[in-house]
C-alpha cells in the first residue's frame, strides 16, 4: 500500500474512532495529515468523520489547490498555517468536543494558557493553550491568527469554536487532543472546589524530563 493510500485509510479509521467517541458530531471538526511531498491529505468539506470513504478524502497542495478527491474543508487554510509555521508538523486535529469548546465560550482573564496545567500527561501533551480571538466560520484572517500563535504553541483554542491540535503523526495529535478534552471535562468537574495544580518546579522537572 502506498504511503498516500495508507494515511488516507488512517484518516477514515481514526475519524470514525472519534466519532464513536463523540469527540465529533454532525459534519463539524476536520482532521489532515502530511504526506512525503508536502502535499495534505484533509477531510472534505460537509463530511461526518463517521462516515467517510477513502477516496474522499481531499488532497490539496501547501499552498491549498485541490489536487484530488472532494472539496476539502473550509477551514483547510488554517491547517495549512499550522503546516507552514510549524514545519515539523505531519497533522492536524480540529474538532468541536463538547468541554473543550465549553472552555473556549468562557471569559478567560488571560488568554495566553486557558486550560491549568492539573495533570503531568496534560502538561506532557498540551502544553500551553492560548486562546485565539473569534472569527466567524471560513474568515481566512483566521490564518494569520492561527499562524501567529502556532509560533509558540502547537495546540490552541479558537474561541466560540474549539481547539486545534498539531503533532508528528495523526495518532500522536490524537491522543493530544484527547488529553485536552479529559483536562477540560476535568476543569469542569472541579469547578469551584479548590485545586492543586502542577507547581513551577513539576513542570520544570516534566520538560527536562520529556523534552517536546
Amino acid at each position: 500500500m502506498s504511503e498516500e493510500a495508507d494515511l488516507r485509510s488512517k484518516i477514515v479509521r481514526l475519524g470514525a474512532l472519534l466519532y464513536n467517541r463523540q469527540l465529533a458530531h454532525g459534519s463539524a471538526g476536520n482532521l489532515s495529515a502530511r504526506l512525503a511531498d508536502g502535499s495534505i491529505l484533509v477531510t472534505p468539506t460537509n463530511s461526518c468523520l463517521g462516515m467517510l470513504h477513502p477516496d474522499q478524502v481531499s488532497r490539496v497542495s501547501a499552498a491549498g489547490e485541490l489536487l484530488d478527491g472532494d472539496p476539502p474543508s473550509k477551514e483547510a487554510f488554517f491547517h495549512l498555517a499550522m503546516y507552514e509555521e510549524r514545519p515539523r508538523t505531519g497533522a492536524v486535529v480540529h474538532l468541536h468536543s463538547t468541554y473543550a469548546v465549553a472552555v473556549s465560550c468562557m471569559c478567560h482573564d488571560c488568554t495566553d494558557d486557558v486550560l491549568p496545567p492539573l495533570t503531568a500527561y496534560h502538561a506532557m501533551r498540551v502544553g500551553k493553550l492560548p486562546l485565539v480571538d473569534y472569527y466567524r466560520p471560513g474568515d481566512r484572517a483566521l490564518a494569520d491568527a492561527v499562524r501567529k500563535t502556532a509560533r509558540n504553541a502547537h495546540s490552541m483554542l479558537l474561541a466560540n469554536h474549539g481547539p486545534i491540535v498539531s503533532a508528528k503523526s495523526l495518532e500522536q495529535a490524537i491522543y493530544t487532543y484527547e488529553e485536552l478534552e479529559e483536562t477540560a471535562k476535568l476543569f469542569f468537574i472541579l469547578g469551584d472546589r479548590p485545586t492543586r495544580p502542577l507547581s513551577a518546579q513539576a513542570l520544570a522537572e516534566l520538560n527536562a524530563a520529556f523534552p517536546s
